[in-house]
């Protein structure tokens, strides 16, 4: 997309003048009536003419200079471009005896009609805003993924769509749906829906990455002589081995059972281990514990 100041051989801090000066040169240069047959010539004739109905007009000058040439024309169809703009303001200056470019469509130059366009729509239709709403799951739903069915307002109607939630999405991403937001005041195109996700908090698991992680209590004696335990995974109980002399704090390793990927991987649960310490113990076990304190344990 052309940037208008460049089209007239002009940058952004150029006055009134300089712009009106400039487009006269190019439009002298370059009307159909000294390129006679020359079609390059008239299409750049048409873009300098563009050029000039923006930056000669204050208003969409500023407007053009606020967004930038992409946001401007996303804001303004090419028959914004032109409306309250004069064909003669193109003509004048080339004698009332030459040939319009444009003849037989002043009428609807005024309001875009057909000389600029090059086959393109003459209106540009305005983008329609995302439908923007929330949607709260369950942490196996946001590990695994799932399919919901919404209940969603959309033009004051009330429908049920239905949502295919992604495996491993996080808590405070937006899914973005195409087409599956408003309708466009002409009923002809549909916006897009956005999704703020909101995960909900596991009492027995927590997310690291790819993996989940669950706590798991052990006494003292599994701790030193190792034990099998079973602790709960997104895939069901599983069994986790205590190797002998296991630290607290220190973290097994369940591989395959953690968050799971669109591309079908899976990360893996890992199981942190607390060693619980007895309080109230009974006469012959502070017997037994002291005996093994005498031999060095």
């Amino acid at each position: 997309m052309k940037n208008y100041y460049s089209v007239l051989g002009l940058d952004k801090s150029a006055s009134d003048d300089e712009i009106k000066k400039a487009y006269r040169k190019l439009a002298m240069q370059y009307h159909p009536d000294r390129n006679e047959g020359n079609s390059k010539a008239e299409d750049r004739f048409k873009e300098i003419s563009e050029a000039y109905a923006v930056l000669s007009d204050k208003k969409k000058r500023g407007q053009y200079d606020q967004f930038g040439s992409e946001g401007f024309h996303q804001k303004f169809s090419r028959e914004d471009i032109f409306r309250d703009f004069d064909i003669n303001e193109i003509l004048r200056g080339f004698g009332g005896g030459g040939s319009n470019p444009f003849r037989g469509q002043e009428d609807s130059f005024a309001g875009f009609g057909n000389p600029f366009s090059q086959g393109r729509p003459s209106h540009r239709e305005p983008k329609i805003p995302p439908l923007k709403k929330e949607l709260s799951i369950s942490f196996e739903e946001a590990a695994l993924g799932c399919q919901r069915t919404l209940s969603i307002s959309r033009n004051d109607v009330l429908e049920e769509i239905n949502i295919k939630i992604p495996p491993g999405i996080t808590h405070g991403k937006v899914l973005r749906l195409k087409e599956k937001g408003q309708m466009s005041l002409n009923l002809n195109r549909r916006g897009d829906l956005h999704l703020l996700v909101n995960v909900f908090p596991h009492p027995l698991f927590r997310r690291e990455g790819r993996d989940v992680v669950v706590e798991a209590k052990i006494l003292t004696t599994q701790a030193i002589l190792g034990a099998t335990i079973e602790v709960e995974t997104l895939d069901g109980i599983k069994s986790v081995k205590i190797p002998a002399g296991t630290q607290s704090n220190s973290k097994l390793k369940l591989k395959g059972v953690g968050i799971k990927f669109s591309s079908g991987a899976r990360g893996d649960q890992l199981v942190r281990i607390t060693i619980t310490i007895p309080k109230d113990l009974t006469e012959e076990q502070i017997q037994h514990i002291q005996f093994l304190a005498d031999t060095g344990i």
